[in-house]
């Protein structure tokens, strides 16, 4: 029996909580420390996150005195399927899918047009789904929750 369960990386998934995390203070920048801390994530991991997001251009990364990490446009057009595209370095979900492929049934198996459907379905769902819809009315709460210490 196969298993096929589509995951997302941790990497994503920090990826988003910074993307978060900057939509709630849109007026000032942010610093690593603070998501790090507010998360209770790494500051390395968050580190190579936040370089990923930036080369994206999906979050503008000043250093220095006066530096910080701001939203590089309104959270209300940052697409989520954009943020997995950039964050996600393998959307194959299994071998068939792979430039390395090496399974004897490709050729005759249904099984990766099945899949390839059912990714572009997952994809064109978050590509429904924006920064700013996924805290809609909740940005209070949330802030509250990044304030108590975990």
């Amino acid at each position: 029996c196969w298993e096929i369960a589509m995951r997302l990386t941790y990497f994503s998934d920090y990826a988003f909580r910074v993307l978060i995390y900057l939509a709630l203070n849109p007026q000032r920048r942010c610093t690593i420390q603070e998501i790090s801390a507010a998360y209770g994530i790494s500051k390395a991991h968050l580190m190579k996150v936040v370089n990923t997001l930036a080369r994206a251009e999906l979050v503008v990364a000043q250093r220095g005195p006066n530096g910080g990490l701001m939203l590089a446009r309104p959270a209300q057009q940052i697409r989520l399927g954009d943020v997995v595209r950039k964050t996600e370095d393998d959307l194959g979900l299994v071998e068939c899918f792979r430039a390395e492929n090496t399974c004897r049934l490709t050729a005759r198996c249904g099984l990766a047009p099945a899949l390839g459907r059912a990714l572009s379905a997952f994809l064109a769902e978050l590509d429904k789904q924006t920064i700013a819809d996924v805290m809609r009315g909740e940005e209070d709460t949330i802030r509250q929750l990044l304030a108590t210490p975990a």
